[in-house]
């Protein structure tokens, strides 16, 4: 009897972590009874103890890290593949194949790629920066000295950049990014192009990115540093707003801390394009603060202003993230960085991974408008969703 598909797959795995050719493993479409389980990531890495595994648990809230050694791996990862989760990529220095289980057979794709180079076995060292301090355009910026160290007054800007280039990478991992081309890359609002430059030092030759900014002189600051720094070839600045700037064929679309409203224009802009991944970090929520009529429940804590602007900011990102999954996008809301560096530091992600019009979210949505009387919101009116 030939040998199933799962099985295939398991050999060309445990042959790859015995020989030293893994790069990467993701597995994906989680099955788990845990339902906060998103995905796990194992890569090879070089601990004093001898070669190891570290596996990534993906959480909606939180990422678990864990090392195993090459027997205690095989067997968790036998374990988990085709029951825990569905789908499983495997990367290795010579392939890539591709498992989806689930179906009436086990659907195994692979396919030779040009030599990689080994993975970076890095662990008990110090950690790689995704974004290095000596990079020209820090100090163009003004982030770092001519000596690659933070400027004086820029040191949480220097750890949002590269949070922010941290948690991206985790997440074009994730996204069905296509592979016919590079990237197209928009950041909406993107001020004075800090996280638009690391999006292009990130994806290098990957993409092209485009930083949108309603500021004119923002703009052209922007457009000759990325000149002067010799990426203006996959990184432009253009004057606009959110709610008129065409990004057809976007697949990554970023908008940080666009203030109320603008922040549903961007992820609609998105979402109809069909981009792969959305990541926003939303600001000055005020569009719905009006119109919450508090159950009696809550009627004596929402008296105070504070905790009335908090429900309102809730209100707002939970509806958001709710209506991302009813469009088809598995999403997470996410700390950015730590209140100690930003105030604004909740932080949207949404994986493109399905089909919209899901009915069972769309009554769950209804019931949780009705419930803190919301009638409309801009999101849901440009999805032509009806809060009713």
């Amino acid at each position: 009897m030939n040998p199933s598909g799962r099985e295939q797959f398991l050999g060309l795995l445990s042959d790859s972590m015995r020989d030293g050719a893994l790069v990467k493993l993701t597995l994906g479409k989680a099955a788990s009874a845990d339902p906060t389980l998103e995905n796990v990531f194992v890569r090879p890495v070089a601990l004093r103890k001898g070669p190891s595994f570290a596996f990534v648990w993906r959480h909606k809230t939180r990422d678990v890290t864990k090392n195993h050694d090459l027997k205690e791996s095989l067997a968790l990862l036998e374990r988990m593949i085709g029951t825990e989760f569905l789908d499983a990529h495997l990367f290795t220095r010579t392939h890539s194949a591709q498992l989806e289980t689930g179906g009436r057979t086990d659907r195994l794709r692979v396919r030779t790629v040009g030599g990689k180079p080994p993975p970076d076995l890095g662990h008990d060292r110090v950690k790689r920066r995704p974004i290095p301090l000596g990079a020209p355009w820090l100090r163009a910026l003004g982030v770092t000295d001519d000596g690659g160290r933070p400027a004086a007054s820029m040191a949480d800007k220097l750890r949002q950049i590269e949070k922010f280039a941290e948690l991206l990478g985790h997440l074009l991992e994730e996204a069905p990014l296509r592979r016919d081309g590079p990237l197209r890359v928009f950041d909406m609002g993107c001020g004075k192009g800090y996280l638009t430059f690391a999006v292009s030092e990130l994806l290098g030759e990957r993409a092209w990115v485009c930083g949108v900014e309603a500021r004119a002189d923002l703009v052209d600051f922007c457009a000759s540093t990325a000149s002067a720094m010799g990426m203006a070839e996959r990184l432009s600045f253009r004057r606009g707003s959110i709610a008129d700037t065409d990004v057809g064929g976007v697949d990554v679309l970023i908008a940080l801390h666009a203030c109320d409203t603008a922040t549903d224009d961007a992820l609609a802009k998105g979402i109809t394009a069909g981009a792969a991944l959305l990541v926003v970090a939303p600001c000055c929520q005020k569009e719905l603060r009006p119109q919450l009529a508090a159950p009696e429940v809550l009627s004596g804590a929402l008296k105070h202003g504070i905790f009335l602007e908090r429900q309102a900011e809730f209100v707002t990102d939970a509806l958001r993230a709710q209506l991302l999954e009813w469009a088809g996008y598995r999403t997470r809301v996410m700390e950015f960085v730590s209140t100690e560096h930003t105030a604004k530091n909740t932080m949207i992600a949404a994986v493109r991974s399905g089909s919209p019009g899901n009915g069972a979210l769309a009554g769950g949505i209804r019931r949780f408008a009705q419930f803190y009387g919301v009638r409309r919101q801009t999101l849901a009116g440009h999805l032509g969703f009806s809060l009713a």
